[in-house]
């Protein structure tokens, strides 16, 4: 059966290291991302349709849905890897439109998409999705409260969703990774991100491939029981 994916946040990182596993699975991708010079030259290298979005954005997400079914197809699989790290501040200084801006995209742009996607994916009885939260939002890190605050709303609302379609079969999991070498490291702190790998009992960043290979079992049909769950991808870092 012809599936179809839609990877949000896919034109870097984790979400790149995804497209590419369920490409080499034989799903077709539409590749989302905020950054169109990037998500063109990544849709290019990896076969995917490009799609220019932004998920903090109903507006947006509502048209990038329209040109994804129009170009690719009826999405049966959703990888939502868009997202923010903001600055790194304690609660007293945290700016507020930084805040706001974390919240619009880690926890509204997930919402967003399961918004998007689910009516379609009940009508066909048939979904596979991964909302991808952070340990931060397990552990929540210091100096770091918009971000950790706003994937903990993720893992719960991976959750809700999970339960409001498990009469179907739809599968909605989110995982927790721990911090992967990306581009979202450009907006921390170096002592931050010295923090963030004294925490983890591997002594290591997550490689995005490691995380791809959890991911893509999760929207694959051999997934056929585990919905409304939080996978673990710390290193041993969390502690539940």
């Amino acid at each position: 059966m012809r599936e179809i994916a839609i990877v949000t946040g896919g034109a870097q990182g984790i979400g790149l290291a995804c497209a590419k596993r369920l490409r080499e699975k034989g799903v077709e991708i539409a590749l989302w991302d905020i950054d169109e010079t990037v998500v063109n030259a990544a849709a290019s290298e990896i076969g995917a349709v490009p799609i220019c979005a932004d998920i903090s954005n109903w507006a947006s997400v509502t048209t990038a849905m329209e040109e994804t079914v129009s170009k690719a197809g009826e999405p049966s699989i959703l990888v939502n890897s868009a997202g923010i790290a903001g600055p790194n501040a304690v609660i007293e200084d945290y700016p507020l439109e930084d805040w706001r801006q974390i919240f619009d995209v880690n926890t509204t742009g997930s919402f967003h998409m399961l918004k998007a996607v689910l009516p379609g994916m009940k009508q066909r009885n048939y979904g596979r999705i991964a909302l991808i939260a952070s340990v931060a939002g397990k552990e929540g890190n210091p100096n770091a409260s918009a971000y950790s605050a706003s994937k903990a709303a993720v893992m719960a609302l991976a959750k809700s969703a999970g339960k409001e379609c498990a009469s179907f079969d739809i599968a909605i999991n989110a995982v927790t990774p721990a911090a992967a070498r990306t581009r979202i490291f450009d907006q921390m702190s170096k002592e931050h991100i010295d923090y963030m790998l004294s925490k983890i009992p591997r002594n290591r960043f997550l490689e995005v491939k490691e995380a791809a290979d959890m991911i893509a079992w999760l929207c694959d049909r051999e997934n056929s029981f585990a919905t409304g769950a939080v996978f673990d991808l710390s290193g041993g870092r969390a502690t539940y």
